[in-house]
């Protein structure tokens, strides 16, 4: 560099100014517009500043501390409860290891491409999922309220499940367990077992009267259970002081919350591999059904499962990734993340049904044992020869497979009178085939079979602190998707909007915590998300591949990654993943419409559930909850639409000031406005910054140059950013 560039260079920069000082002293009075605009030279050292890439100066957006912590956030959110309890579930159901394949071919035709892009929107632009859908299209900003709605709903409800875990938590430090044997009732005579558990099981006892003291129907609401309001306060305190930092606080608290489950499970997994009966369950789990996985619902049921594992609409896939530098792999962190989800499903399968295997076959003892009693006693009465039972057959020590040999030939040899007799079929298959899923899995079955382990006080420690530390991560990401576009969008104190947020939900969430609170929590799942984040996810691919076109969308994912992804993930989003999207959004309305609204209520008199239809005013609550998720989308296009806000900051208008001269430039409302000069394709344009006015040094030669990531290197360059609320951009 010659000795005097540095004079040259403060010459020209003192020009610069004096150029902008002559049109701040020439301004036109009768330009209202030109006066209502804001022009300052902000101060080199300014925090909030849009910097050239590879400079010096950062902005102030926080950033990972690592790779590492970024990828444990993100498995975090993905992996969650419904892994544990809703996979093995539907894998159950659905054929088995046949599952699996329909499952993975989802996975890669909308799992994996709209977790990337949804990743790659984040990272570009640099912005919560609010500001994101602004900065491609104002008209779409109501996908990015659309989201915040979704999360709030299910932040309410989700976090009832944590308090729930944690009142088991703290209730598993006594042994035996205090579900491990039904209660038993004193009176003035004498002493008799608690009818209601009596006719259901010591753990759905324990659940339905002990922990939540169910009422009979949602009409009924009981006042609140003073345990679990204690419990929903200890869960919301836990995340807020997680959240109050931002990703800052959270992110160190991912290294336990998302690592530990992962511990736990291997630990379940070893020990149930040694319980009597644990491989009759992974058997049966992963014995492939083909014929079912033939069937529309198979399908309609592993692409919802898909949808919902990877935190898809969410926004917080978005928040997190909003934190990245713009040059990390997020392709390789879409596929890293959605296979450990994978794998992660599979293995809590595993765990699953080991122990449910280890369970059916303590059950399938009993049942053989009682009714060989029977045997014995229809063979004393006569009711049964001795002759039609094999001689090597001993009832004092009878095996499953003997009962059941003795029981096909009483079968066949008493088949008109078989009935009255009153005997079972003993089979440990028929046990596993009783589908359980959500709370019966976990609060129920889980909790019995734990009741037969060794020093079953520590396992069930262990698993409740998993279950706390599963819901915690993806509470985590939850928050994060409405924290983070309301903190970029109206510049509020993450603190205080975290603190504001976490009460409120509390007060709201006292609903869930009355005796009727389990039946609201079902309402809530079942119509708060589904189709909402179905429309939202709809709405991101179109706002992706049409307002903002997929080439310019894979341009910058070029400049980005340093390499061209696939064209693979071109065909995906441009045609596969919006059809296929469109078929389950079209299949879930459908199966809504044929299934008859309503909750299985727990009746105290039979000790059974009992399936109940909602009230009137019940089903008014669940078709808000799917309109007020949906509801910004409409809002904000016909506001955007109809220019019904009043942006009196340069909204009509893009200036830009360039070596001392004045560019006018009109704003195109309908097309991608954050070009600022020279017809910049969006692809081009820096993803936005706080502030309204954007100042660059010259940092190189004068030529016009364009940096990687598509910003102009050449003197002074400012623009009043058009048409979009300041706080967005």
């Amino acid at each position: 560099m010659p000795k005097n560039s540095k004079v040259v260079k403060r010459d020209l920069d003192d020009e610069v100014i004096e150029s902008v000082k002559d049109l701040l002293s020439n301004e036109d009075s009768s330009d209202d517009a030109f006066k209502k605009s804001e022009l300052m030279v902000e101060d080199p050292e300014e925090k909030d500043v849009d910097v050239e890439e590879g400079s010096d100066v950062e902005d102030e957006r926080p950033a990972w501390n690592s790779k590492l912590q970024y990828i444990l956030a993100q498995v975090g959110f993905s992996v969650g409860l419904g892994n544990v309890w809703r996979f093995p579930y539907l894998c159950q159901k659905n054929g088995g290891g046949a599952y699996l394949v329909p499952y993975l071919i989802l996975l890669l035709i909308i799992g994996i491409p709209l977790f990337f892009l949804e990743l790659a929107v984040g990272q570009r632009i640099r912005r919560g999922s609010i500001g994101v859908w602004n900065y491609i299209s104002p008209k779409l900003g109501g996908i990015g309220f659309a989201s915040c709605v979704v999360c709030f709903f299910v932040a309410l409800y989700y976090n009832v499940i944590i308090g729930w875990s944690l009142f088991y938590f703290s209730q598993s430090f006594q042994h035996p367990l205090p579900w491990d044997q039904c209660p038993l009732v004193k009176n003035a005579s004498h002493t008799f077992v608690e009818p209601e558990c009596e006719k259901s099981s010591a753990t759905t006892y324990y659940w339905y009267r002990e922990a939540l003291n169910i009422s009979s129907s949602l009409s009924e609401s009981g006042g609140l259970n003073w345990k679990m309001t204690i419990c929903l306060l200890a869960a919301w305190v836990m995340v807020c002081l997680a959240m109050i930092k931002g990703i800052q606080s959270s992110g160190k608290i991912m290294y336990f919350s998302s690592l530990f489950p992962y511990v736990v499970l291997l630990c379940f997994l070893i020990r149930g591999l040694l319980l009597n009966g644990s491989v009759d369950g992974i058997r049966h789990m992963f014995t492939p059904k083909l014929e079912i996985m033939l069937e529309p619902k198979v399908w309609r049921e592993a692409a919802t499962q898909v949808f919902f594992a990877l935190g898809l609409g969410f926004g917080g896939v978005i928040a997190f990734s909003s934190y990245n530098k713009r040059d990390n792999n997020c392709h390789f962190d879409a596929v890293l993340v959605s296979f450990i989800n994978f794998f992660t499903s599979v293995l809590a399968t595993l765990v699953v049904f080991a122990v449910l295997g280890f369970k059916a076959n303590i059950i399938n003892e009993k049942c053989v044992t009682q009714n060989s009693e029977k045997i014995l006693k229809l063979l004393k009465m006569g009711n049964l020869s001795q002759d039609m039972i094999p001689h090597h057959i001993n009832f004092s020590s009878i095996t499953a497979e003997d009962y059941n040999l003795v029981y096909d030939i009483i079968q066949k040899v008493k088949e008109e009178q078989f009935d009255s007799l009153g005997l079972k079929s003993c089979q440990i298959e028929d046990e596993l085939d009783k589908a359980v899923q959500g709370t019966g899995l976990a609060f129920i079955a889980f909790t019995e079979a734990m009741t037969h382990f060794p020093a079953s006080p520590f396992w069930s420690v262990m698993f409740f602190l998993m279950l706390v530390n599963l819901g915690l991560g993806s509470m985590f990401g939850t928050i994060e998707g409405i924290i983070t576009p309301i903190v970029d969008t109206f510049k509020v104190r993450k603190e205080i909007l975290t603190v504001i947020c976490c009460l409120v939900a509390f007060f709201i969430g006292l609903i869930f915590v009355q005796r009727s609170g389990n039946y609201f929590v079902t309402m809530f799942d079942d119509y708060s998300a589904t189709l909402p984040l179905l429309i939202v996810v709809i709405l991101e691919n179109i706002a992706v591949i049409r307002i903002y076109g997929i080439d310019k969308f894979m341009e910058d994912l070029k400049d980005m990654l340093g390499f061209s992804p696939s064209q693979y993930y071109y065909y995906m989003w441009k045609y596969v993943s919006p059809f296929v999207l469109l078929c389950l959004l079209v299949a879930s309305i459908v199966q809504m419409g044929l299934s008859p609204p309503g909750y299985n209520a727990w009746i105290e008199d039979t000790a059974m559930e009992e399936f109940h239809s909602y009230p009137t005013w019940g089903m008014i609550v669940c078709i808000s909850l799917m309109v007020l998720a949906i509801l910004p989308v409409p809002i904000v296009f016909m506001v955007r639409r109809c220019n019904l806000i009043d942006d009196s900051s340069g909204s009509l208008a893009s200036v830009s000031y360039k070596r001392g001269r004045i560019i006018k430039e009109p704003v195109n409302l309908e097309g991608d406005n954050t070009s600022l000069i020279h017809g910049k394709s969006p692809s081009e344009v820096p993803s936005p910054n706080f502030g309204k006015n954007i100042y660059r040094k010259q940092t190189g030669s004068p030529t016009l140059d364009t940096a990687p990531n598509g910003r102009y290197g050449i003197g002074y360059l400012m623009a009043d950013m058009p048409d979009m609320p300041e706080s967005d951009l």
